[in-house]
């Protein structure tokens, strides 16, 4: 449960890990398994920015689908 209420500050980095019992705030499941790094806050989500290919791309997505790297 601590997961969900887990704030992150830009700059962290994290690893998308979808939670399939939280459907809102659920990124595309291409992402799954990539690491990244918070960008920003918008409203309940965050942007992660990851590397997909050679390209950078900006996900969307809500702290259940987050975990952070040590």
């Amino acid at each position: 449960m601590s997961y969900l209420l887990k704030h992150y500050e830009p700059g962290a980095r994290v690893m998308i890990k979808i939670d399939s019992s939280v459907h809102s705030g659920m990124p595309f499941r291409r992402f799954y398994g990539n690491v990244g790094e918070v960008v920003s806050r918008r409203g309940r989500a965050y942007l992660v920015k990851v590397m997909d290919g050679g390209k950078e791309k900006i996900v969307i997505a809500r702290p259940e689908h987050l975990r952070e790297i040590k």
